[in-house]
């Protein structure tokens, strides 16, 4: 009977366990180096300055393909610095990638102000301030740590906008023209500081310098005015409203006007002679509602998500989940005059072949009530009306006029619905990027015309493969160390 041959023991196991695990000494060196060699991987990392991992389904802390884009032809030396951060604060590092995007544009984190008395004497900047200047050439534009977040005042979430900020930032200082746009107000219960100041906040984060126009004290739509902005009026305008902004219509001026539904007559002349210059009938008292529950949200008929058609404005959109709009009324259309009035009309938004059009709204009914108007109608529309035919031989450029029309007020408004769904999330996002890429359109700068990144709630949103390796850094390899260690525990004790 042959005996059992024993298993030779791995000489180098036990080269280990006799020469170091024994030997405390050389155990602690043994971990000294094993830091040492972590810390040169680490600091040689960081020297790669590589992109931070983002698992955020916003990708909070990456820069979108649409900011690099808008910022990688720039030829003009760009300084970003950020006063009182330090090089590790994660809005430096999404700062950091414009760097990456193009080279013209330098980005430096300033701890201590006092280490830069240029930036001091230039800015009047005080010491433990916190802040971020912008500069290009003579022109700078400064952001407080508050101008990189709003809030949604329906659900008190903080919402990041640092790099809608940042990247409206860069373009306003290298910009050669920034777009004005002036709210009409006095006519409206609509102000910039009452119900759109969101809207306020996003145009100026779109490279747009908004004002307040009081047409009273001006006489007049000011000759900057790229785009005027007329929301719903509560009452007529009265003859100097009505002739300043007849006059800016015939200057070839653009408007945007939203409409919500009203709820009685209104005897508003003035309105409706604005309107007509551009073949829009006066608004009816009344709302659309829907019957085809895939075009409501949360089975609400007065929800409506109305079906989009393709334009330069909704491009970007068309293949979304679409917007919400909330009591919409329809936009009456004079075809028979547009010819006659020289317009062409576009249709952007249509609510569907199975809404109905209420004028009672004693009837609490969902279906349609007899004598209710049904089928499809116009929610949205621009018109465009030629004020002069171009004449080449006569040097002249020809003239237009833009109307963008939506029978909605407040889907661009403070008031936005909160939607605790993820698909109505998502759409009110859009209810913010249609009414964006309307003023984009209207001033004439339709690189700006897109599908915006959404900055609401941060979700971890890691791949499977992702997340299977940060479990595996966060438990496994703990629990190996600790295994480890346990074992070296039970082989030292063993041999004493």
């Amino acid at each position: 009977m042959k005996e059992r041959k024993e298993k030779m023991p791995n000489k180098f196991i036990q080269a280990i366990k006799k020469k170091w695990l024994i030997n405390g000494t050389k155990t602690t060196i043994l971990v000294l180096i094993i830091i040492a060699i972590f810390i040169a991987i680490n600091l040689g990392m960081q020297s790669l300055d590589l992109t931070p991992l983002d698992f955020t389904e916003e990708q909070l802390y990456t820069l979108t393909d649409e900011s690099k884009d808008r910022v990688k032809d720039i030829d003009k030396d760009v300084n970003i610095y950020f006063i009182g951060y330090t090089d590790d604060d994660s809005t430096v590092d999404l700062a950091k990638q414009y760097g990456k995007a193009n080279e013209k544009i330098n980005v430096e984190a300033v701890e201590d102000v006092n280490d830069r008395p240029d930036l001091t004497q230039k800015y009047g900047i005080e010491s433990e301030t916190q802040g971020i200047i912008v500069e290009c050439g003579e022109k700078s534009k400064v952001l407080t740590s508050s101008d990189l977040v709003t809030y949604d005042t329906s659900t008190y979430e903080t919402i990041s906008i640092a790099e809608e900020k940042l990247t409206s930032s860069i373009l306003s200082v290298t910009a050669d023209e920034v777009p004005t746009v002036y709210f009409l107000e006095g006519y409206s219960d609509f102000s910039l500081e009452q119900g759109m100041y969101m809207l306020n906040v996003y145009l100026g984060n779109e490279v747009n310098e908004t004002k307040s126009l009081d047409i009273l004290s001006t006489g007049k739509v000011p000759d900057d005015c790229d785009t005027l902005i007329i929301t719903t009026p509560s009452k007529d305008f009265d003859d100097v409203a009505t002739n300043s902004i007849l006059d800016y219509i015939n200057k070839g001026g653009n408007i945007l006007w939203l409409n919500a539904a009203i709820a009685e007559e209104q005897d508003f002349p003035n309105v409706n002679k604005i309107l007509e210059t551009y073949g829009i009938k006066p608004f009816e008292v009344g709302i659309i509602r829907e019957t085809d529950t895939s075009k409501m949200v949360s089975e609400s008929p007065d929800l409506i998500i109305p079906e989009m058609q393709y334009s330069t404005i909704t491009e970007d959109l068309y293949n979304t989940t679409g917007v919400i709009f909330v009591n919409a009324t329809k936009i009456n259309v004079d075809t028979d005059r547009l010819d006659e009035l020289n317009v062409e009309e576009n249709d952007l938004l249509l609510a569907s072949e199975g809404s109905y059009f209420r004028t009672n709204f004693n009837n609490q009914q969902n279906a349609a009530a007899e004598g209710e108007e049904k089928g499809t109608f116009v929610v949205g529309a621009e018109m465009v009306k030629t004020i002069q035919e171009a004449d080449e031989e006569a040097g002249t450029e020809g003239i237009t006029s833009k109307l963008v029309i939506y029978g909605e007020n407040y889907f661009a408004s403070d008031y936005q619905l909160s939607q605790n769904s993820q698909y109505g999330a998502i759409q009110l996002a859009y209810n913010k990027d249609l009414v964006l890429n309307s003023i984009a359109y209207l001033v004439d700068r339709e690189e700006d015309i897109t599908a915006r990144k959404d900055t609401g709630t941060v979700t971890y949103t890691a791949t499977e493969q992702q997340d299977t390796i940060i479990r595996a850094i966060i438990f496994v390899v703990p629990a190996l160390i600790i295994i480890a260690g346990i074992i070296v525990w039970q082989v030292r004790r063993r041999k004493k």
